[in-house]
């Protein structure tokens, strides 16, 4: 309780002196405060004097719940472009916060007051406001072993053995790096930037093309005792259900492709197909990296 009376004594301070002892700065919050539980969340302001960025500050913020003694959190916030400054805190639960910012240049402090509202996390990254949640990851990690396990088997078919235990030796060493979290982060990240883009030109996945589109992924895993063991286990309702989503983006992610290797054809009918497809596949991929500068992406 005392500690709460302090902290409390410390805002008003703040409030009753913050404008006098230095510039007056305006801090607007750039991205959602979320609470994670057990995990350290990102945290990013703007700094603004009469309109303009604010830059060369050193920024220290403290973030106490409005209405229930957590005790403190503090964090030191590093400069970006722009006037922007962000770091992590480490916070007890979501809610409301009164955060207490110092800001510091040239000698002269000012102290700023304002009230965060924490929101708890429903995923590792938004995009657009739609959360890539755990089970997306959980999932993108099983899709990633079942391509494994295919690849095992397609290597016991065509090699034999020293180079046949090289291979499997290569695939078991990729384990890891199919449940890199990064990496199927920016898996789930590629697919969903250019399924929205593909419905941003009008395109549409019918029901027809999913279900033709799975058909051949379901006669593939069911190849294979390995791969239909990985399905039964994570649940096969749920796996194909998530599967029909999935699908849907992929249909519509080949529509772009194919709107590309069409345009290619038509502005260059000397290339031979090779050129066509190596031509598409970089176009694509600029057109990927314009898609995700233009949405709003939020790691967590």
């Amino acid at each position: 309780m005392m500690k709460r009376v302090m902290f409390a004594l410390l805002l008003l301070a703040a409030i009753l002196t913050g404008c006098s002892s230095g510039p007056d700065y305006t801090i607007k919050v750039t991205k959602d405060l979320y609470y994670q539980q057990d995990k350290a969340s990102p945290f990013e302001i703007k700094v603004t004097e009469n309109n303009k960025p604010a830059t060369g500050l050193k920024v220290r913020a403290e973030l106490s719940m409005a209405s229930m003694d957590h005790g403190t959190t503090k964090a030191t916030l590093t400069e970006g472009e722009k006037g922007t400054y962000s770091g992590e805190v480490n916070l007890s639960m979501s809610g409301k916060y009164e955060a207490a910012f110092t800001l510091e240049k040239g000698g002269k402090k000012t102290e700023k007051v304002m009230t965060v509202n924490v929101t708890k996390s429903k995923g590792v990254a938004m995009i657009n406001g739609q959360w890539i949640t755990n089970e997306d990851i959980a999932f993108y990690t099983l899709i990633n072993k079942l391509q494994l396990e295919i690849n095992r088997e397609a290597a016991k078919k065509k090699y034999s053995g020293p180079q046949l235990e090289e291979e499997l030796a290569y695939l078991d060493s990729q384990e890891k790096s199919a449940e890199n979290k990064n990496q199927l982060l920016t898996q789930i990240i590629r697919l969903r930037s250019m399924a929205l883009l593909a419905e941003e030109k009008g395109h549409k996945a019918t029901d027809a093309e999913v279900e033709q589109a799975m058909h051949k992924a379901r006669d593939q895993y069911n190849q294979f005792e390995s791969t239909k063991a990985l399905i039964q286990n994570y649940g096969e309702d749920r796996f194909w259900g998530i599967e029909k989503q999935q699908y849907k983006q992929i249909v519509l992610t080949q529509k772009v492709q194919k709107d590309l290797i069409d345009k290619i054809k038509k502005e260059h009918p000397s290339y031979g197909d090779q050129e066509v497809y190596y031509q598409a596949q970089q176009q694509y991929e600029d057109l990927l990296v314009s898609q995700v500068n233009s949405l709003k992406i939020e790691i967590l």
